[in-house]
């Protein structure tokens, strides 16, 4: 079945934004809203969805699919989008379709790029604090080359192996630094980065629905930095 109405949300880091994809007359059409938040996020979704779709015309129970980021992220933020979703989804019956928001932001990065990146890859690091990143790697069209792990500087350095990178995200400047240092080809590109539900909604058709919609922590929320554990780890 072909996407048409897409609700997209994303509430994960810094920022939340909601967006509206849907069809037209005279083709696709999109309308979405975007704010950089350090707190409340909650706060501001649920007059964001309001606008998105109050500016779309369109009536909740005219949407396909509603779309979120599941993390990782914060704690508290990741779950005001899935909770959302889930209420949503309960509201309309209708799916709720879901990827991470490193895989977003890929997505806007290479919108950004203006062009394929070609053979080389996009890795998404964002800075998690204590030294680690989240970080996700994808080739050209974000596509995944793994899943979402949480890396110290020097562990998402050595990631980048033999391949040209481009690194994107608030720890991509470090990151990228230290390839450099140790001979390989990274170049930083938006450090500023965050997830958009524009780029969210512009997927969610290649998205497959799940139920239920849960949300990826890479750290425990009362996790505390030890000497004893590891410092690479994959999602559980």
């Amino acid at each position: 079945m072909e996407v048409m109405n897409v609700l997209a949300l994303d509430t994960c880091l810094g920022a939340v934004s909601a967006a509206v994809r849907w069809r037209g007359r005279d083709g696709w059409l999109l309308r979405d809203a975007y704010e950089w938040v350090s707190r409340g996020h909650a706060e501001r979704l649920m007059p964001m969805i309001a606008e998105v779709m109050e500016g779309a015309g369109l009536e909740f129970s005219a949407l396909d699919r509603i779309a979120v980021t599941v993390g990782p992220g914060g704690f508290s933020s990741v779950r005001v989008g899935i909770s959302a979703a889930r209420a949503l989804a309960l509201a309309t019956s209708k799916p709720v379709v879901a990827t991470t928001s490193l895989a977003v932001m890929a997505h806007r990065a290479e919108e950004m790029l203006g062009e394929p990146p070609g053979a080389r890859r996009i890795m998404v690091a964002f800075n998690a604090g204590r030294g680690e990143h989240y970080v996700q790697s994808f080739t050209a069209g974000a596509v995944a080359t793994g899943t979402p792990l949480l890396l110290t500087t020097e562990e998402a350095a050595r990631s980048v192996g033999p391949h040209g990178t481009i690194v994107v995200g608030t720890g991509a400047l470090v990151v990228a630094d230290m390839v450099k240092k140790a001979g390989g080809d990274a170049e930083p590109r938006f450090p500023d980065l965050q997830p958009h539900a524009r780029n969210l909604a512009v997927m969610a058709a290649g998205l497959a629905p799940v139920a239920p919609v849960s949300p990826l922590y890479l750290r425990p929320p009362d996790a505390r930095p030890s000497d004893a554990a590891p410092s690479s780890r994959t999602p559980s």
